[in-house]
This record gives C-alpha cells, structure tokens and sequence, in this order.
C-alpha cells in the first residue's frame, strides 16, 4: 500500500516539476485579467475607429458592411437555394424553411470537388471558376427536380469582400491559396450571374452574399431569436454582431438593423494587423517568434497596421436600422487563436524547448522539423480529459520521438498554455462586442445569444468551457448563452435569402402604401393652382360664399411702424389651453415686455353652452387682472380667436363654425365680442375697451412685421393650419374701397371641401376625415395639420399590421385607440439624431411592442406622412407669394413669412421641405421664413397698437 502511495507522489511531483518547467518557459504566454481587460478596451477603441468613414482607413478593426438586414423573426418560409464556396470543395443546398413559426428547416445538399487547375493557378481565369460553379449549381437542380422552379439563393463566399448591397460583394484578395485571376477587384455576384446565363433551363436569382461567420449567426438565430453575434473558432477564426446602423459612418443614411462584427483568421472582410500583438498584447520577453508562426501567406504590407485586430464591419441598407459586422483577422492576432495555427504554435515551441534541452533529452526528430506535422486536432487530443497522456505518447512516437512520462506531461501543459491564450484572446475580443452591444442598447445589463461555430471550439475537448468561463468573468453585466451552429454557413446563407426574401416581399407592399402619398411634381403644381383659383373666388363677391378657401377680410389695414406705445391685455384662445397676457409696448426702442398666465378650458366648457364658455374666460381674466394687480386700471384689449369668423369690423367676428375640438353651443353665427362684452357685464368686475377680434395667423404676421417690414404673411404649421397675407384693397371685393391693403384670413384649411383634391386623398386620409368632429370639412388642413397627422400614421399602422408587415400582425388595443398617436411623436420619432433602439421605446411606451424592423417601417410612415404635409403647405404658400408678385407686377418679388406653430418649430424636417418645396413652385419668389416668438399674444397686442393709432389718426384728420 506504501509503495503505491509513494508512486502516487512521485508522479504527482513529477507532474508538478514538469508544469512548473514548461510554465517558467512560456511565462510570457500567460494573460492576467488585468491584459485581458486592456485588450478588450484597445479592439472597443480600434471597432469605433473602423466604424468611421474618416478613422477607418487607419484603423486595425476595419467593420466592412455585409448589409444583411435582419435576423429571422420565424414567418420565413419557401425553398432557397445556398451555395458554400471556400475550400477544396463547394456545397450545394436546398433548404426548405417552413412557416408558421414551426421553425422546421429541411436541407438536401451535394459536395463538389473544387480542381486544383482552377483554384490554384494563377494562370486560370475567373470565367473557369464561376463557370465550373454555374455547372455544379445546375447540376444539382437537374438532380433535385428544381429545374422548373425560379428560386432564390444565398451564396456563402469566404473571401474578404467590399459590399455596398447585400446582393453584391467586390473581392479585395483571394485567400487559402486560391488564385484565381481576373476576380479581384470586381463583383463575385455578377461573375456567376453571367456564368449562369450558359443554362437556359434554370433559373436562379441571387438575393444574398454571405460571409461564413454571418452564415453561423443567421442560423442560430432562427433557433433562438435573441442572437446578435456569431463567432467561428476554426481554421480561422472571426466573428460577426448587429451594430446600431447610426453608428456606422460608413455607410450614408442611419437606419438599420445592426452591423455584424467578425473577428477572424479569414482574411475574408478584414485583416487582423500583423503589427497587432506589439499593440494589442503586452509582453514581456521571450522567444518572440513563437508567439506568430510564420504563416503561408504573409499579410501584404497594405493591411500592415499597428493597433489592434481588424475587424469587417458589416452594415444593413440605407433604409434599415441595424447591421451586421464582421471582423476577420489573419495576420498576427489571427495566428494565435485560430485552428491554422494552434499546432504550429505548439511544434514550435517543442523545438524550442528541445534546443534547450528541457525535452527528448534534447534529441530532435526530422518530423519534429517538419512544418505543419502538428495539427490542432493534435492539440485536441493531447488534451482530452482521460486518454490525453495516453494521446500525447502516441503522437509524439509518431514524430520519431522516444517521450518519457515526464515529457508527456510538460508537451499537454504546453498544449494547454497555447489554447488557453486562444480562448483568452478569443474571449477579450468577444467581450469587446459584447459590451458594446450592451453600451448601444443602454442597458445595465444585456442578454443575447451567441452563436458559435468552427473545429476547435466543436473538437477541443477544454476549449468551449474556457472561452465561456473567461467571457463571464470579463463582462459580468451580460447574460451570455452560447449557442453551437449546425452548417451554419450553408444553412445561414439560406436563412439570410429567406429573411432577404421576406424583407424584399415586404418592402413591397410597404412601397405600395408609402408610394400614395409621395406627390410628383405635376400634383404639387396642380395643387398650387387650384389654392390659386379658389383664393381668387373667395376674393369675388359672387363666388365668395361657394368658395372652400374663405378670404375673410379682418380689417387689420396697417402694420407695425414703430411708433406703438403703452400696455395692452391680451386674450389667446385656440385650444385647450386659454392665456391672458399684459403687454407693454415702448416705441423707438422696440422693446416688447409681456406677462401671462395660462388657464384650462375643461371638455365640459369647450362643448357646453357659449354662455359658459365665456363665463369661464371672464373668469380667468379676473384672475389675471388680480394676480397682476391690475383690476379698475382701463386697457385696450386685443382678443385672439383661433376660430374661423366673418368680420365686418376689426372688433367684430361671427364665427362661422367651431373647430378644433370646440363645441360650444349658441356661438355659431354670432359676434365673439359681443358675447365677451356681455360676460363681462355679468361679471360686472372690471371693464376692458375691446379694440381688435384677431386671427392668431394674424397675430403671428404682425408680430414678424414689428421686426421685419417686408413680412406681409402669416403661417401656422401647428395643431392646425392656416395662413393670411396682406391683400391689395382693390381686389376685395366683399369689402367696400380700392385703397390701400387689408390682411385677408384666408382658412385655407376648407380647401379641398368641394372634391379638387380628391385625387391625391388616401384611403387612411378619408379614414381620418370620417372619424372627425366635423367629416367632409377641412379637408387640406387634415392633410397638413399636427392635429391629424399622428392619427393617419396610425390608421396606415393599422392597415401594415392586418396585412402581417408590422407587430407581428397583432393590433394592440393601444394602437386601436384614437388619438394616441399624437403629432409629437412623428417630430420625435424622426429625429436624425434618434437611434431605433429609441423609437422601440417611443413604440413601447404606446404600448406597441416592435421589432427594429417594425421601428424602421413606422419611421417611414411618419416620414412619408410628415413630408407630404410640408409639401401641400409649401405648395398652398406658393400660390400665395405667386398671387402677390403678379398683383404688383414684378418681375421678381421678396418677401418675408412669419411663421409659427409646433410643427414648423418642433419637426426636425418639416421647415426644410415647405421651404424646398415653395423654392421651386415660386421660382422668381425670394421668401424668408422668419420665426415668431410668441405671435398670438404679442400679436393681438400689436394689432390692438396699431388699430388705437390708426383711430388717433383718423380722429385728428
């Protein structure tokens, strides 16, 4: 029994010194977490640099865009073609993806030789290549029955490639000794697209060029849809995320799906840099040339950059939110994590170790000095858990070797140091990813999937646990489920044909509703001349009262010219909010000073009795007054009404219909002054001198003309629509004299009322008009109004839904309730600034649960929306300034606008198209927009100034 216990401890010593001598050997080779962590900061800094257009050039981590758009979201289903090209034989599929969401996924493949006389001669040409591949792909067919069938297919092409679509790849340089001349430089797709045209009887479109590594992220997520990174750990080694499409300066346009980033021996996207391991890794000294094998293929000097791996970024599209990246490396980094290398790595080092007598009792082998006669399943089996000794003995006797037991140990503990770096480093660069797509999702804590695929992390006994364990330890804020891949670049190249198919077929029918509402410019000119013609009838005495424009005189026939003075109360009611100002006015220095207070107007008021409705405003204006101090001092009061009226005087308005909500009753057809007074009476409080019934339009263009005497128009681009303009008296006919101007209200909003534009009405607009307070009135202003535009964004939702495009076909209850998708969010939702990640929030918090893909679709809604809006108001001002360059009879005409309203000041595009638009349907037209600060307040203020001066002339004259 002692004698056993005394073997025990000998080999249990023997195996300690032997460790102990190879650990001392490659100390350098060992990485603390605390490298790890500097590694991992380094590829995070080095991925930002290749995400710029600027930095990219210069950077290790090159992020070329693969624009693969989307992950599976289970409702593929169909027959795909996949092609697998990259080695010294090509796979040929069919893949039949179910649908339904039984994720069921059937594939019949065949393998076919790849001759050395066409992959590895320089003197063959491209034509022989993709034609060989063009036969191969059309034998299959014949054989499969699939001749009679047009269908789709992914080409998985492991070669590092430029792409600007994803069904176009232009080869930067062959790799795994294929040589090919004649491709690079130009576009793979293309080249078998051609080749293909010798066989008339098939019939292939391609729809996807794949990386390997996206291949193996695209198959596993279709299992598990939470996966947004692949990894290969093979030959080579690489690795692939979805990036935030507004990170990716790359790439023109910010939306997207997210960009994949893979990481890998391939130099199939990018090159890790052969300077990376004097930037990358601290070391301290040793036998530097055994950390970098000399490789087969020495990286060209081009992508010699110190600094970090490089990385192949691969970006969605234009229109997408995210992309796929991918980083692949094959200089330095590469060489010490990749399955090419690993059994060099080991081999070199044994001789090393040999040289210096610490092996074999020094004595060599020729096969021990033979390249390559270690491999890295070499390397696995040497490890394997029980047999690994055994394993070690028998390879090392093949080499020509005569290993003692002490030699068997210390040749797996430096298999052990070799792959265990490989994991390490695997792992820093895999953390690296996986933090940012932590950082980009603002979480504090992320769960994703990664999928995995490649030899060594299938065949090596230790390496798959390692990887994991280091990966947690790095990034303890992410959850992270590694997931094994099953063919995954065949299989993936399927499913990234199947998701394009899905996409491009969705793409569609979302363009079919899109395109109703992006106007020509016939239509924008037809809308122009038809604001024209009805401006004129409602100018025209017989035709004023059949006209849907109104033309409303209101008696404001002056502006500001300086000289107005003192204070003035002021009233602004035009929705739900009513405020009462003091302005104080001091002329020469145009200096304006303005107090207010804001007050609701409660539903049961806006639509009880008129009688209430002004009760309620008398009542907020002795609180006013009493808050100010105010009450017994006599002020001129201007009153801004946001209401259509019939003015007969300047303090005289009969509103014609309520809107807005509003529905008050006994008010339609009466004097709004009138009734003010009378609340007043019954108050018996205070009095007031009512000098003006202003239009807040109105309001807004005098406000612009205190400081600009060119502004002779108001606009309002806000929760409504309308617009007034200075009017030579002499065309007024509704009102009596020829002299001077007066400002004309012309509630353009009624435009459309009579069916003019009915051609360029929607289904969602006539939706949205019947659904109103008043249906059948007000037609362009529903087009144009913040009011009504988040409600026909929403009944387009609800259309894309019912046919499956948007929220996996589910009509939340939210998004069935009127209203709730109010103008703001458009403003905010298209925001350039505004990742989709933020828009899934918006969405969210409406209770709309969306993918990134339903995020980039409702962003174009709301564009499409938003931007015809501006489009018809620009056309309706041009009309306008048209009307008044002719009416002065010159020959080019410049003028200001005052604009106000939330949409024209919130939208982040809005301004810019109406002012694009009016620029080209007024060409001899020089307008300034000008923005107005406070225009209905101040405004009626002004007009209450200029009307008491106009009276103080009057009555000294």
């Amino acid at each position: 029994m002692f004698a056993v216990h005394l073997m025990a401890f000998y080999f249990s010593k023997l195996k300690e010194d032997q460790i102990k001598k190879v650990d001392r050997f490659l100390y350098h080779m060992r990485l603390s977490d605390e490298t790890l962590l500097d590694i991992m900061a380094r590829f995070q800094a080095e991925m930002q640099r290749g995400l710029g257009k600027d930095t990219n050039p210069t950077a290790s981590v090159k992020m070329l865009p693969t624009f693969v758009r989307a992950i599976p979201d289970r409702s593929e289903n169909g027959e795909f073609l996949s092609l697998d090209l990259g080695g010294s034989k090509f796979r040929v599929l069919k893949v039949q993806v179910s649908e339904e969401g039984k994720q069921k996924v059937q594939m019949e493949s065949q393998f076919y030789p790849t001759p050395n006389e066409i992959i590895r001669r320089s003197c063959a040409f491209s034509l022989q290549l993709f034609e060989y591949v063009a036969d191969c792909l059309a034998d299959f067919m014949k054989t499969k029955g699939l001749t009679h069938k047009k269908l789709p297919l992914g080409m998985t092409f492991s070669f590092p490639c430029w792409q600007t679509k994803l069904e176009e790849g232009v080869l930067l340089s062959w790799t795994k000794k294929f040589k090919a001349r004649g491709v690079q430089d130009t576009d793979v797709v293309n080249r078998l697209t051609k080749a293909m045209k010798n066989h008339k009887d098939i019939d292939v479109d391609i729809l996807a060029l794949v990386n390997d590594t996206v291949g193996t992220m695209m198959t596993c997520a279709y299992d598990d849809p939470s996966c947004e990174v692949g990894v290969i750990i093979g030959t080579g080694t690489n690795a692939c995320y979805m990036e935030d499409m507004s990170n990716i300066d790359l790439v023109e346009g910010d939306e997207g799906r997210r960009g994949h980033l893979m990481p890998g021996r391939l130099s199939v996207v990018t090159s890790y840099p052969s300077q990376a391991p004097d930037t990358l890794l601290p070391r301290g000294p040793g036998p530097q040339h055994l950390v970098t094998p000399p490789s087969p293929h020495p990286t060209p000097a081009a992508v010699e950059v110190p600094g970090l791996p490089q990385a192949v970024y691969t970006p969605r599209s234009l229109e997408a939110a995210n992309l796929a990246l991918i980083c692949s490396p094959n200089c330095r980094f590469e060489k010490m994590i990749s399955g090419l290398y690993l059994g060099e790595l080991v081999r070199l080092i044994l001789v090393k170790m040999t040289k210096a007598g610490l092996l074999f009792g020094g004595k060599k082998s020729s096969s021990l000095h033979t390249k390559g006669k270690i491999e890295t399943r070499h390397v696995a089996a040497m490890e394997k858990y029980k047999e690994g000794l055994a394993n070690t003995r028998e390879i090392l006797t093949n080499l020509g070797l005569e290993p003692s037991e002490a030699d068997c140990i210390a040749v797996q503990h430096v298999c052990t140091i070799v792959s265990f770096r490989s994991a390490n480093l695997c792992a820093a660069a895999l953390a690296a990813i996986l933090t940012r797509l932590r950082e980009n999702k603002k979480l504090a804590r992320l769960r994703t999937t990664v999928g995995v695929d490649g030899t060594v992390y299938k065949i090596h006994p230790q390496y798959p646990k390692r990887l994991h364990k280091v990966v947690r330890r790095l990034v303890p804020n992410c959850d992270v489920r590694f997931f094994l891949s099953e063919s995954g670049s065949t299989k993936g190249a399927a499913m990234v044909t199947a998701v394009a198919a899905r996409v491009q077929a969705q793409r569609k029918q979302v363009d079919q509703v899109l395109a109703l509402f992006r106007l020509t410019r016939e239509q924008l000119v037809g809308v122009r001349d038809k604001m024209r013609a009805e401006l004129e009838y409602g100018l025209k005495r017989d035709t004023h009262l059949l006209a849907t424009v109104k033309m409303l005189p209101t008696y404001v026939c002056g502006m500001p010219d300086g000289t107005e003075r003192g204070n003035f109360l002021a009233l602004d009611l035009g929705g739900t909010n009513f405020r009462v100002l003091l302005v104080k006015i001091r002329s020469g220095r145009r200096s304006v000073r303005m107090y207010n207070k804001i007050f609701a107007i409660p539903l049961e008021i806006m639509q009880g009795t008129g009688e209430e409705l002004f009760d309620h405003i008398v009542q907020c204006i002795s609180d006013f007054l009493d808050y100010m101090g105010l009450k017994g001092v006599p002020l001129p009061l201007g009153f801004t009404f946001s209401f259509p009226c019939r003015q007969t005087g300047i303090d005289k308005g009969i509103l014609i219909e309520w809107t807005k909500g509003f529905k008050a009753t006994d008010c339609e057809g009466e004097d709004m002054v009138d009734m003010l007074r009378e609340a007043i009476k019954r108050r018996n409080e205070f009095d007031l001198d009512i000098v003006a019934v202003v239009n807040d339009t109105v309001g807004t263009m005098m406000t612009c003309g205190y400081e600009d005497p060119n502004c002779e128009i108001g606009l309002i681009a806000g929760t409504g629509s309308n617009m007034c303009y200075m009017e030579e008296m002499r065309n007024i006919e509704v009102v009596e004299g020829d002299e001077g101007k007066m400002c004309i209200n012309t509630e353009w909003g009624g435009f459309g009322d009579n069916g003019c534009i009915d051609d360029i009405r929607t289904q969602y607009d006539k939706e949205v008009d019947e659904g109103s307070l008043n249906p059948g009135k007000q037609r362009y202003e529903k087009m144009t109004s913040g009011m009504y535009l988040g409600e026909i964004v929403r009944q387009i939702l609800i259309d894309l839904t019912k046919q499956g495009l948007l929220f996996r076909g589910q009509i939340s209850e939210r998004l069935r309730t009127r209203g709730i998708f109010e103008t703001k969010f458009l403003s905010q939702i298209e925001s350039d600034r505004l990742a989709l990640l933020q828009v899934r929030r918006i969405l969210q918090q409406l209770g709309l649960d969306s993918t990134c893909e339903d995020s980039i679709v409702v962003k174009e809604v709301c564009g499409a929306v938003s931007r015809r809006a501006a489009q018809l108001c620009g056309a309706g001002m041009a009309a306008i300034v048209e009307k008044r360059r002719e009416d002065q009879g010159l020959e080019h005409l410049k003028i200001t606008v005052g604009v106000d309203g939330t949409l024209y000041k919130l939208h982040p595009h809005f301004s810019w198209i109406l002012q694009e638009t009016v620029k080209e349907l007024a060409p001899k037209c020089d307008v300034t927009f000008m923005l107005s600060e406070d225009g209905s307040g101040k405004g009626a203020a002004l007009i209450t100034a200029v009307a008491k001066r106009l009276q103080q002339a009057q009555k000294e004259n």
